[in-house]
């Protein structure tokens, strides 16, 4: 299972996520299309996350383990 996340501080974020090794972000030029990226990939199999984060310059995801904080 993958999380999927949008934030404006994406170095923050990854440590308060314990760091995943497969961290992977996106940047984004406009809350719009931050958010219909988020969206999508919510609708896909396999992904989890929470809409309405805290920012939207930056779309992240990571597998979810037991070292990662969700």
């Amino acid at each position: 299972m993958k999380y999927v996340g949008l934030t404006d501080d994406h170095e923050t974020r990854k440590q308060q996520h314990g760091n995943p090794s497969d961290w992977w972000q996106k940047s984004f030029s406009s809350e719009k299309e931050a958010r219909k990226w988020e969206s999508d990939m919510l609708n896909q199999q396999g992904y989890k996350g929470g809409t309405g984060g805290a920012g939207w310059k930056y779309g992240y995801t990571y597998t979810i383990s037991k070292s990662t904080n969700e």
